[in-house]
């Protein structure tokens, strides 16, 4: 399978050289030249498949020609060895419950899943040669990607995150690794670490000492394996005796890669009726959605703060999945926003009401089922993080303690270390020449 850059500027290149890459050359993201189907027998039994089937089964269909038979189960099986349970919140809704992972968010799959990836590719390279991930983080990205990196031989992770505008546990989870992790706090906002990740990609002179990559979803590695969720989800529906014709699926959106894969996981043969984009005050696909025109503007901090993309990057692979269509897009996508306050409420609500616990980023996501799923519709919704990964904010709205797991106190424990960094790019290309 070969992959071609959204800016259609670029040559067509290798899965590996997707991965390595992360970025095309004309600034593209990769898409895979052709988006294969699933026979329908697959769907007819796919209630009756662990998690780890149909992933493979999935992986398989997309990555089959690029990787060996048992490399990629193998792969299969240590990315996904843990649970992702479908929790039912209410008659017509439920939980996709992503946080059972190493560091209590949906991210984790993904990571871990191009770690390996990445390292099974490296190893047909050069044997002597590090590859510097370049990841941005709002949040769980940067967590999830440093604890998948952690001591993989030949990596080194440079995680950038705002300064002050992730949540404690989240930083604790990147910047007390330390080994072959490296944390840089930026004086500037999610959409500045972005843009700077990307300047670097761009920068000939950059690119021609480093074998650069990029964690983000930008990476095809990273975003495609997030379609498992999906599958797994229809697979719990089934077996609940769900209408399989009349399942919504409400996802919170921030860079837009997870969405971005289900649409994807439906043009392989994904029966969901229809997805719903929930977005918090960064609302920028919403208004396309409205208007038909994409107008990015700079990120607002919110409770949900995985959430505040300014200028989501997947947005480009949505238009060209789509043939830049904006009708078509409506036809599969509608969106809603939904501010801090409202965000509380539902939280709030729902807890008094079932006492299900949602956090930020899955209440967003909740709250767009509760005013958009239509009569004889089954709703389901991703629940991104675990609560306690927003302990203060979480804890302010119902008004009672919020346990922290084990595996997350554990991180609070740790020396915080990392370089401080400016908003402008000067600074990071220095420091990334340095590594060289």
């Amino acid at each position: 399978m070969k992959y071609y850059s959204t800016n259609h500027n670029a040559e067509l290149v290798t899965l590996k050289d997707a991965i390595i890459k992360g970025l095309a050359p004309d600034r593209g993201l990769y898409m895979p030249e052709r988006i294969p189907s699933i026979p329908t027998a697959f769907f007819k039994h796919i209630g009756e498949m662990s998690l780890q089937d149909i992933a493979y089964v999935v992986a398989n269909t997309l990555f089959g020609e690029d990787m060996e038979s048992a490399s990629l189960k193998s792969l299969i099986d240590e990315t996904l060895n843990f649970d992702i349970p479908l929790v039912k919140v209410a008659d017509d809704k439920y939980s996709l419950e992503l946080f059972h992972g190493p560091t209590l968010a949906f991210k984790d799959v993904g990571a871990r899943f191009m770690a390996r990836m990445l390292a099974y590719f490296n190893k047909r390279g050069s044997a002597d040669r590090t590859i510097h991930v370049l990841v941005a983080t709002s949040g769980d990205t940067g967590s999830a990607v440093a604890n998948g990196f952690l001591n993989v031989p030949g990596v080194h992770v440079h995680v950038l995150y705002p300064k002050g505008k992730v949540s404690p546990i989240q930083e604790a989870q990147f910047t007390t690794l330390g080994n072959n992790i490296t944390a840089l706090e930026v004086d500037g906002t999610f959409d500045d670490c972005q843009a700077m990740v990307k300047a670097a990609f761009s920068d000939q002179e950059v690119s021609s000492k480093l074998y650069l990559t990029s964690a983000n979803s930008i990476n095809v590695a990273r975003f495609l394996p997030q379609m498992f969720y999906y599958y797994h989800a229809y697979a719990q529906l089934m077996r609940d005796g769900v209408d399989m014709k009349n399942v919504v699926v409400a996802v919170p959106s921030g860079n837009f890669g997870n969405i971005c894969s289900a649409l994807i996981a439906k043009r392989m043969g994904l029966p969901i009726k229809r997805f719903i984009a929930a977005n918090n005050r960064n609302d920028v696909f919403f208004q396309y959605l409205a208007t038909g025109t994409y107008t990015p503007r700079p990120s607002v901090p919110t409770i949900a703060n995985a959430m505040d993309v300014g200028d989501p990057s997947n947005f480009a692979r949505i238009l060209d999945l789509y043939g830049n269509s904006h009708e078509r897009i409506c036809t599969d996508i509608s969106g809603c926003t939904y501010d801090d306050d409202t965000i509380r409420r539902t939280i709030k609500e729902e807890y008094d009401r079932s006492g299900y616990l949602l956090d930020p980023h899955g209440a967003v996501a909740y709250r767009a089922l509760q005013e958009h799923l239509n009569p004889g519709e089954t709703g389901v919704f991703l629940e991104t993080a675990h609560p306690a990964k927003f302990k203060e904010t979480v804890e302010s709205v119902i008004g009672k303690n919020v346990p922290v797991p084990k595996r997350l106190s554990a991180f609070l424990s740790g020396e915080k270390r990392v370089v401080k960094m400016s908003a402008l790019y000067p600074a990071f290309k220095k420091y990334l020449l340095a590594c060289d």
